[in-house]
């Protein structure tokens, strides 16, 4: 029940509704490079991850691709077609061993018909999207790779565990390839970017992770600190 209260679409509920909803999950596990669902399949389920990393992305019948969301530990995905009853609008891939939680489309508007509260929890998370959203599309027309980039680290930081020193470290689960997809730029910007932030002492790369001075970030990034 503390994974389905720190979700979007379900924090804001009661304790009791929250374990209603509980009940009606089911464990769900998958390998690395897994497709969990292909762009244009029924929604039957959304997810809950517990453990891992899944890379949301679209597709052309050309094969280029654009990842718009990488979903860790306590995000939810997979709504949109569970609610709208249409077929999937991206796929979704396993970056790693993955560990979620499923709910089915019966169950999930058999709990929405029993407890209203759930009603306005979804009109809250869909807007939240769309917030989202809005806020890409003026980060990707409006600010330099760096500021994104910058941007970007400062939200993957956020919940994570303060370092005893200056520095923060960061893992992220996936390549320099998935960063630049992401943040709409080539891996050679990308790459540039982290240089950049490396120069400005923001950032000090090793093999496997960031280490990342958060104030430092988060002025690059012309945000408060995070």
């Amino acid at each position: 029940m503390e994974l389905l209260a720190r979700a979007p679409l379900f924090g804001a509920l009661s304790p009791e509704t929250l374990t209603a909803c509980a009940e009606k999950f089911r464990e769900a596990q998958f390998t690395r490079g897994e497709m969990l669902f292909a762009r244009g399949d029924p929604g039957t389920h959304l997810y809950i991850i517990f453990e891992g990393h899944v890379r949301l992305a679209v597709a052309t019948s050309e094969g280029r691709e654009l990842s718009f969301q990488i979903v860790g530990p306590g995000d939810l995905f997979g709504e949109i077609a569970l609610l709208d009853g249409g077929s999937r609008s991206a796929e979704a891939t396993a970056l790693t061993a993955i560990v979620a939680f499923s709910l089915e489309r019966n169950a999930f508007h058999e709990l929405r018909s029993n407890i209203p509260a759930i009603s306005d929890a979804v009109i809250a998370c869909l807007c939240r999207r769309l917030r989202d959203a809005s806020d890409k599309m003026e980060a990707i027309a409006l600010y330099p790779l760096e500021i994104r980039l910058a941007r970007f680290l400062c939200v993957a930081l956020k919940g994570g565990p303060e370092a005893s020193g200056r520095r923060t470290p960061l893992e992220l689960p996936y390549s320099q390839g998935e960063l630049a997809l992401l943040l709409g730029a080539s891996r050679p910007k990308i790459n540039a970017a982290l240089g950049a932030l490396e120069a400005a002492e923001a950032i000090k790369r090793a093999s496997d992770r960031l280490f990342c001075d958060r104030a430092k970030l988060a002025r690059i990034a012309q945000w408060e600190e995070v």
